[in-house]
């Protein structure tokens, strides 16, 4: 993403570094971050109240949803490039005032929908409803317009650490820095706390709803203040229930990984060992999830420095992290104990795997692969991990030839998805993989092939690795055919023309937007993630009220408006990285 244009501005608020303060301390980025957060948070949840076309209605309901929903992508976009270069002086100031002013700006279209709901209800004249009169009251008022609450924290936010504003260790209380360890509870999205596993409402907000007003009393302006005649509002613009206004990620199902991901080998040839330059790339290019080895039959789990670097890193970048393990099946309850070490591996920071993946190997690679053996371990990991936790089972290619070697129906049944190793050598990629996705397609769960990103000559594919227009074939077969999401093999060998084209691609991307703005494999990932996370809808790639009803399900479920499109804040609290839940789960979406 290029880089915007940051001007000049004033100190907008409390805790904001402004360019006039080249050095600023840890404790007060920590405020900026907090500022700049809470003021995206507040336009994106206005955003989620703008999209709700059934409460608006009509052309001028369509006009604001549209509007919005350009305002919201633009918005996003200069957070997260903000976000990238946070730590140089001035851009928290720059920052706020793109948030404050993109969202007034978006308030303009809520705000003259309500005006029109209100009048129509007191039975006002067609004349007071012009938005030039919502215009010149904005122009009237004696500062920004946005509903921020400020960040804890001193009164003056320049000072130094005062007593009482760190621990004894020295962090700061008020709230993690973007890039450090998500705390228990905590999200890598402003705004956003986690519902504990099986919890089915976690404590109400501290602060109450303001107490509606009697009718028939005058209530103010939400622009100037000023004394408006009494109506009430529409019901689905009211303000929400107490135990709805805190947005929280539900966490009593894992997710599978969906959208575009890497496969992890050797940490010391990727971005030259560095995580942070891994971490970089990853958001660059636009990848959901990567897949990280945590051990084999042979080497034992020894991923644990690596993954306490990593998992915090790509948390708090919304990157997905799932371990990946090698059985051998010699000896299958130490396999299954070895999965679960890396499974139930904690950080420091709280940060644990968003999911599992097995490869089941054939007798080539010195598997002991037999029937028995593989369901058993399928079987004892599910039994030991329980239903709501992700498992994908990486699987040979399903050739002819494979087809009838591979006991595929013994090893997929425990598994959520199944991931084939589509390496296509000095065959076609779209004849392969729309081959591995038909054929898998048969065991009812989603499809997550893996492309060929390395040199495939020396196992008697054409010499070095693929050429961008056979990724690019790769990726257009699998979206067109069904996958769910889709992963390269592996980030080491990747040259820099396959991550272009992975960049590139438009397959497998997560947006927001209505129904109909949505592309086929955007909607089929969104109705394959809301079944893993309990709200069954078929994965047809066509939106349809079975669609709207269970994302409305898990709107709720989050404390969102339930507006049944797939809005940012929505579709933010889909991407949020959390632990899954190990072991049976009371109360969660699965049985």
């Amino acid at each position: 993403m290029p880089s915007l244009p940051l001007p000049s501005l004033a100190p907008l608020g409390p805790g904001l570094v402004t360019p006039a303060c080249p050095s600023p301390t840890p404790a007060r980025r920590t405020l900026d971050r907090l500022a700049v957060d809470r003021l995206l948070l507040d336009s994106l949840a206005l955003d989620s109240l703008l999209v709700h076309r059934p409460a608006l209605g009509g052309p001028l309901g369509n006009a604001v949803a549209s509007g919005s929903l350009s305002l919201t992508r633009w918005r996003l976009a200069a957070w997260d490039e903000l976000r990238r270069v946070f730590p140089r002086p001035g851009h928290a100031a720059a920052a706020a005032g793109l948030a404050v002013a993109s969202a007034t700006l978006a308030s303009l279209g809520l705000l003259a929908a309500a005006a029109a709901a209100e009048a129509t209800a007191a039975g006002a004249p067609a004349a007071e409803l012009s938005p030039d009169a919502t215009l010149a009251e904005l122009a009237a008022t004696d500062g920004p317009v946005a509903v921020v609450s400020p960040p804890p924290g001193p009164a003056d936010p320049g000072a130094e650490d005062a007593p009482g504003e760190t621990g004894a260790a020295g962090d700061h209380t008020h709230a993690p820095a973007i890039s450090a360890p998500t705390p228990a509870g905590a999200t890598g999205v402003p705004g956003l706390r986690r519902i504990p596993s099986g919890a089915d409402h976690p404590p109400a907000a501290a602060t109450p709803a303001p107490a509606p007003e009697p009718p028939g009393t005058s209530s103010l302006s939400r622009v100037s203040r000023s004394q408006l005649p009494a109506a009430p509002p529409p019901p689905s613009l009211a303000a929400p229930a107490p135990d709805q206004l805190t947005a929280v990620v539900p966490t009593d199902a894992g997710v599978l990984p969906l959208g575009k991901g890497m496969w992890l080998y050797v940490p010391e040839e990727i971005e030259g060992g560095s995580v942070d330059a891994l971490v970089a790339r990853a958001r660059q290019v636009g990848l959901t999830h990567v897949y990280v080895r945590t051990g084999s039959s042979r080497g034992g789990f020894y991923a644990q420095p690596y993954m306490d670097e990593l998992l915090p890193k790509a948390h708090a970048a919304g990157i997905r992290v799932y371990g990946w393990d090698f059985p051998y099946l010699d000896d299958v309850d130490a396999d299954v104990a070895r999965a679960l070490a890396a499974i139930t591996h904690t950080t420091p920071g709280g940060e644990r795997l968003d999911g599992f993946a097995a490869d089941i190997e054939t007798a080539s690679e010195g598997t002991n692969l037999s029937a028995e053996g593989a369901a058993a371990y399928g079987q004892r990991l599910r039994s030991a991990v329980g239903p709501a936790y992700p498992m994908v089972a990486v699987v040979p290619r399903p050739s002819a030839n494979m087809q009838g070697r591979y006991p595929y129906a013994a090893v997929i049944p425990p598994f959520d998805a199944v991931a084939p190793m589509t390496y296509w050598l000095n065959r076609q990629p779209d004849t392969d993989v729309i081959n591995d996705i038909g054929f898998l397609a048969s065991f009812g769960k989603p499809v997550l092939p893996i492309g060929q990103a390395y040199d495939g000559g020396p196992e008697g594919g054409r010499p070095g690795p693929p050429p961008s227009e056979e990724i690019q074939r790769f990726l257009g077969a699998a979206h067109q055919v069904g996958a769910a999401g889709v992963s390269l093999w592996s980030w080491q060998h990747a040259s820099q023309a396959i991550w272009d084209t992975l960049q590139a691609a438009p397959e497998f991307r997560w947006e927001s937007g209505l129904p109909g703005e949505l592309r086929s494999g955007q909607v089929r990932a969104l109705q394959g993630q809301l079944s893993r996370l309990g709200y069954p809808v078929a994965a047809t790639g066509t939106w349809d009220e079975a669609t709207t009803g269970a994302l409305r399900g898990y709107q709720e479920r989050a404390r969102l408006p339930r507006s049944g499109v797939l809005d940012a804040p929505t579709l933010a609290m889909l991407l949020e990285p959390f632990n899954p839940p190990v072991g049976h789960v009371p109360g969660s979406a699965h049985p």
